[in-house]
């Protein structure tokens, strides 16, 4: 059965979620009276995003759709890049780093050195830079990281993600709760994503979230959970191979987590060992000196010959170039990468509607404006 989220409520915070939420709904009530306009486009521009903060499983599904087409595509993916040091438009290669365009980009740009990976915090912009790329490169389709909100330009296709544990339809605007727009805005969505979903949960369960978000005709839900995949070094020329299945009950383990939801990701890795010690920060965490001696302090009360060390992909992307980090860690840390799975065999069904909208497009049968 689907838990209801309980939201702890201050009163005091009421009258800021009331001009919050008035604030955004006059937003929105001008780009749909196209007061405000949004920018099209020709090619195919397909937005990943969420109505809360915090971390509902973009980044795996972008991950996805990156393996998905850039077989058959010219792929580029344009994020914001939080928290990195640089500002602007910047297009990543192979020698950038989490810092020059964030963690995440810097991940899909070393998991994918072929695919075209930019950050921006003005889309808009971004975009016209990648149009403008010389015409070899050219991506014949953006997909568009966290742009849910950005309504100066409109994808051509919406996938919105909410995570099982907080349902959107159960939460309330900030700063009471997560949201950044209110449950109604779903309806701008092509596609709704239930992720983080629990591995046994039913199709009853599954159909009760369905009669709750009562789903226009047009679109399409899907649920969601997290694959595991094999341990893999994050220093791989420095790294000892291992496996998952190597690791003992009474080994001994360092978790690093700098993510927003660690406790899935710790939860996998407490089935392996009983000796896991959790080192959590908050997301996208940029660790420092200070952080790395709180962290051998806990390594040197291991009684273990060499303790393994973990940590997420997207920790990977950070500390694979921090210059605090010990260097007799390369031959120990390892990370966990993880692929989204389409529950009840629908990867196929969800294959299918986005390249049904990919060739719709090429067709020119969805009729989007340049300009």
């Amino acid at each position: 059965m689907v838990k209801e989220t309980h939201i702890k409520f201050y009163p005091y915070m009421l009258p800021f979620k009331l001009l919050y939420g008035a604030v955004i709904w006059i937003r929105n009530l001008l780009f749909d009276w196209r007061l405000m306009r949004s920018q099209q486009y020709t090619i195919p521009v397909i937005c990943i995003g969420n109505l809360a903060v915090g971390g509902t499983g973009k980044t795996p599904l972008v991950d996805y759709l990156v393996r998905m087409l850039s077989d058959k595509y010219r792929v580029a993916v344009l994020s914001r890049g939080y928290k990195r040091k640089s500002s602007g438009y910047k297009l990543a290669n192979e020698q950038s780093t989490s810092r020059d365009i964030g963690d995440e980009a810097c991940q899909l740009k070393q998991k994918y050195p072929h695919v075209t990976v930019a950050v921006d915090k003005k889309r808009r912009r971004g975009i016209k830079h990648l149009l403008d790329l010389p015409e070899d490169v050219r991506p014949q389709i953006i997909l568009l990281d966290d742009g849910f909100q950005h309504r100066y330009l409109q994808p051509s296709f919406s996938i919105l993600i909410t995570a099982y544990n907080r349902l959107y339809y159960l939460d309330k605007l900030l700063p009471v709760g997560l949201l950044r727009e209110t449950a109604k805005s779903i309806s701008r969505a092509d596609m709704v994503l239930i992720s983080k979903c629990p591995a046994g949960i039913s199709r009853m369960d599954c159909r009760l979230i369905e009669n709750e978000i009562n789903p226009a005709p047009n679109q399409h839900i899907f649920f969601t959970n997290v694959l595991y995949q094999q341990l893999k070094g994050v220093f791989p020329k420095d790294c000892f191979p291992s496996k998952l299945e190597y690791i003992q009950k009474d080994d001994e383990i360092l978790l690093i987590t700098g993510i927003a939801n660690p406790a899935p990701f710790v939860e996998e890795i407490k089935t392996y060992s009983d000796k896991v010690s959790v080192m959590s920060y908050g997301d996208h965490h940029e660790f420092r000196k200070k952080d790395f001696a709180r962290m051998q302090s806990t390594l040197l009360k291991m009684t273990g010959k060499r303790p393994m060390i973990i940590c997420s992909e997207k920790d990977a992307a950070r500390l694979r170039h921090n210059p605090y980090l010990p260097e007799d860690w390369k031959s120990h840390l390892y990370y966990l990468p993880m692929q989204v799975h389409f529950m009840f065999n629908r990867n196929e069904q969800f294959d299918n509607l986005i390249m049904k909208h990919i060739t719709l497009m090429e067709s020119g049968k969805i009729l989007m404006v340049n300009g």
